[in-house]
């Protein structure tokens, strides 16, 4: 694994908030696997009617292991791309817009141009002002089989998922709908799982959990410029 400079990132993200198009300047329909801290299920995802949201404890830890289904920014094609966060929303993401830390990583296969823009659209997808964030470039693998499912980061050095699907009253998955997924527009509701491994350890950071909150979701992040 190597770490990338920011500096691609951080112009991408301000080209990004410089389109000018009547048109969806960018596009993204991307499935997720992903588990954090909190107990099933997160409370991250739920707010009263002032907006405020907060884990159940000062910190929501987290792996996200995510493959673009389809997607574009420009004339960038974004399908079969993969990216991994890793990192911690902390305790002000909900009522200050400011998040802990986050590692960003690219699969090798991702293009430099696939990347650029990608970046800005991962983070409008959150919203966030992270006050550590850091990009690398590792391996990702992502597979499932029947009810578990499993992703590798670096091979399983730098992060590890192992999800086991939750069965509902008639044996089949549970899914929770019309629940908003961050900034992302629309999302095909959550699928619960249980961790039964999520760790990581990456960028001086380490965690460990099981039998904590997990689900796989296919979001829709996009951006209309105003016309």
């Amino acid at each position: 694994m190597k770490a990338l400079p920011l500096v691609g990132l951080v112009l991408a993200l301000a080209a990004s908030l410089a389109a000018a198009s009547g048109e969806s300047s960018w596009r993204m329909k991307a499935d997720y696997v992903e588990a954090c801290s909190c107990h099933l299920f997160c409370q991250c995802y739920f707010s009263d009617s002032h907006g405020h949201k907060h884990a159940e404890h000062p910190f929501c830890e987290f792996n996200m292991a995510v493959t673009v289904r389809e997607g574009h920014s420009g004339n960038a094609d974004l399908a079969n791309t993969k990216y991994w966060l890793t990192g911690d929303l902390g305790d002000k993401w909900g009522t200050e817009k400011k998040a802990k830390w986050v590692m960003v990583t690219f699969d090798p296969k991702t293009t430099q141009a696939q990347r650029e823009v990608l970046a800005p659209i991962i983070l409008k997808t959150y919203g966030l002002e992270w006050g550590e964030l850091k990009v690398q470039e590792a391996p990702i693998e992502i597979r499932q089989s029947g009810d578990i499912v499993e992703a590798k980061l670096a091979d399983g050095n730098q992060a590890y998922l192992k999800l086991q699907r939750e069965p509902g009253i008639d044996g089949k998955g549970v899914v929770l709908k019309n629940v908003k997924y961050f900034e992302a527009v629309q999302n095909d509701g959550f699928q619960m799982y249980k961790s039964v491994e999520h760790r990581a350890d990456v960028a001086g950071h380490q965690f460990s959990y099981s039998d904590r909150n997990a689900f796989l979701i296919t979001i829709v992040s996009q951006e209309t410029s105003p016309r």
